[in-house]
């Protein structure tokens, strides 16, 4: 079955425009205009993955995406006018994907959204699991285990993991794990900071110290537990 995309925007011609190039690359779509339409499409139709502007009337992106964020894991990509980088990084801190700026190219769009379905399904070459201490990194289930407690990751974060954990003590720097992360896409790279943060909060909830050094200047490390 084709994926279903939910673009959530309250411009008509931005809805036409990216609903218009999904569905020419063989997605299906469906549309809100509000926060609270948003909310509630989500939860009834299940989406592979969520378009999700940051200015929405009734309830706006950010407190929509924590939301989703507290509900699911589904993939969602921030699409804003603002540009500065605070604002991007505001809403890769409070669990989305990826972002995108107004005005965009709807190749991008598309783009963005191919290689983020990809990585929500754990597109890796040879599924494997990865154990370290009380840690299990399953990449065929796609699930994250700390002695035997389930750990929810988005699929950003769950990557993330993955390259790390696979190369315990060596350090990745930024560019690294952009490029894995985004494929090559123009990214920046304060957003690698954002995801590593969340990810932590989420591993040291349950593992009870950091698993991941940061070094200074370059980039990260695992540390075996």
């Amino acid at each position: 079955m084709q994926e279903l995309i939910l673009v959530v925007d309250d411009e008509p011609k931005i809805v036409r425009l990216a609903r218009d190039y999904l569905e020419k690359n063989g997605y299906r779509v469906t549309i809100a205009a509000d926060g609270q339409t948003a909310l509630t499409a989500a939860r009834r139709e299940k989406p592979d993955l969520i378009i999700l502007d940051l200015m929405l009337p009734n309830i706006d992106g950010r407190e929509v995406c924590k939301i989703l964020r507290r509900e699911s894991d589904v993939p969602i990509i921030m699409l804003t006018a603002l540009a500065e980088e605070v604002d991007q990084i505001t809403g890769l801190e409070i669990g989305a994907d990826d972002y995108i700026t107004k005005p965009f190219s709807p190749r991008a769009l598309v783009a963005r959204v191919r290689a983020l379905l990809r990585r929500s399904k754990g597109d890796v070459k040879a599924p494997s699991i990865i154990r370290a201490g009380g840690l299990e990194i399953d990449a065929e289930k796609y699930s994250v285990t700390f002695d035997g407690s389930p750990i929810k990751l988005t699929p950003n974060e769950f990557k993330l993991l993955q390259l790390l954990a696979s190369r315990p003590g060596q350090t990745l720097t930024r560019e690294q794990l952009l490029d894995d992360l985004h494929g090559g896409a123009s990214s920046i790279d304060r957003s690698v900071d954002s995801h590593i943060k969340n990810l932590r909060k989420k591993l040291e909830a349950e593992a009870k110290e950091n698993l991941i050094e940061t070094v200074y200047g370059v980039g990260y490390r695992f540390t075996q537990p």
